[in-house]
């Protein structure tokens, strides 16, 4: 069996330097659980929604939770940090193994424009995976809006989507179906963990290759355990959910092309004639 003991820590957070506590976060969770593999927090969980505070990776930050993720031997992606490079600000996710080491950053495809100014958006798909059990994708909150990004991460050969968020907003139902859908049409795990307290709302989810839906927190602090057998994703992608809907064989075998991606959104009339991308403002005919 290909399992991983995974925690997903729904961490109430202010905004200001929280590497401490996610460091002791993670030491608190794995000495509880010691069966725990990997250890994931949300989205910019570090030092919240604060481009000012960028910094280089490699970079203090991340040293900081390279020790964290030595001390306890888990695997960990301890959220999300504005990276400073080139002259960007980039919202990185590192993936750092047990044993210290980086051995992946993966950049927000989808900054959450308008509202996330001045981030830049990155280019790059990023899978990794740990050896003896499987493949892992890594993805960003407004990232999942774009079916395409999971899909890709599916090609790619992810068993596993790990996607931390910073959701303060009334969205977040949404958010949960999104993910839960992302699960079963890509038939595979989806781990989607929100912040708490004053930077998020909470409500993260775990969701199975059928769409089930495996956990799902409250608003406020969770340590959320589970142990996923990624054969499961092997059965599931080879019978269907249930002997039912074989999705990813039925992608492959395809026949059509898509207008969308074969002529581009400039073809289309529909999206030209949406107008710009920005914030919008109070409507003064209403």
């Amino acid at each position: 069996m290909r399992s991983i003991g995974i925690a997903g820590l729904q961490l109430p957070l202010s905004a200001g330097d929280n590497s401490e506590r996610i460091a002791a976060e993670v030491a608190s969770v794995k000495a509880r659980m010691p069966w725990i593999d990997m250890v994931m927090v949300g989205e910019l969980a570090m030092f919240g929604a604060a481009p000012a505070r960028a910094q280089p990776l490699p970079g203090p930050a991340e040293a900081r939770m390279r020790q964290a993720a030595r001390a306890a031997g888990v695997w960990l992606v301890p959220g999300t940090l504005y990276e400073k490079a080139g002259g960007l600000v980039y919202n990185t996710a590192p993936v750092i193994d047990p044993s210290g080491e980086v051995v992946a950053r993966y950049r927000k495809i989808y900054p959450f424009l308008p509202y996330e100014q001045g981030v830049a958006a990155g280019d790059e798909f990023v899978v990794f995976d740990v050896p003896g059990t499987g493949r892992f994708g890594l993805s960003i909150c407004y990232d999942m809006w774009f079916p395409e990004t999971t899909r890709t991460l599916a090609w790619m050969g992810a068993e596993v989507i790990l996607h931390p968020t910073m959701t303060n907003t009334i969205d977040r139902g949404a958010e949960l179906a999104i993910a839960r859908a992302s699960a079963a049409t890509n038939q595979l795990f989806f781990v989607d963990i929100n912040v708490a307290g004053e930077l998020g709302v909470g409500q993260s989810g775990i969701y199975g290759p059928g769409g089930e839906v495996i956990h799902q927190a409250g608003g406020g602090y969770e340590a959320i355990a589970v142990d996923l057998d990624l054969d499961q994703v092997t059965r599931v992608r080879e019978r269907g959910w249930h002997g039912l809907g074989q999705t990813l064989k039925s992608f492959r075998d395809k026949t059509i092309s898509f207008a969308p991606y074969r002529d581009g959104a400039a073809a289309s009339p529909a999206l030209t004639g949406l107008g710009p991308l920005t914030t919008p403002r109070s409507d003064p005919g209403r």
